[in-house]
């Protein structure tokens, strides 16, 4: 189907995909932080089952002890996934000393550490909703160690 305005405004902003959130890292990161550690999904779902997320690493290993029911419903669990991989981060950003969050050119957010490599949180929270592996709690003791 050819839509030319369609087309026209992708020329205008496909070379910019992901420069806003980017930006926004880079004006406000404690601001763009907390939009990402909200993860409202991910909290109420868990707080059904009686566990509230603290942001602490204790409750990424209370994550990873729950019956994974969220694989039940295949339109839930990608989201699910993602809220899982940017509670990760949240967790790792607020409790690895250096941890902060990053902007692919793609617009993924991920997780630099003080070394300088980056944690792919949301691939990472998408694996363990799906499979249960690798676990939350594994993820974040092998990004702190480093």
């Amino acid at each position: 189907m050819n839509i030319p305005f369609l087309d026209n405004w992708r020329r205008r902003h496909d070379g910019a995909r992901g420069t806003g959130l980017a930006a926004a890292v880079a004006a406000d990161p404690d601001g763009v932080a907390e939009l990402l550690a909200e993860c409202e999904l991910l909290r109420v779902r868990v707080g059904q089952r009686g566990l509230e997320l603290d942001d602490s690493p204790a409750s990424l290993a209370a994550l990873d002890q729950l019956p994974p029911r969220w694989r039940d419903d295949p339109e839930e669990l990608p989201w699910l996934g993602n809220d899982a991989g940017l509670y990760l981060g949240t967790v790792l950003v607020r409790n690895v000393p250096g941890a902060v969050w990053s902007i692919w050119p793609s617009g993924q957010p991920v997780v630099r550490l003080a070394s300088g490599r980056e944690i792919d949180v949301v691939e990472a929270g998408l694996d363990w909703a799906m499979a249960g592996s690798p676990e939350l709690s594994q993820v974040y003791s092998e990004s702190a160690e480093g």
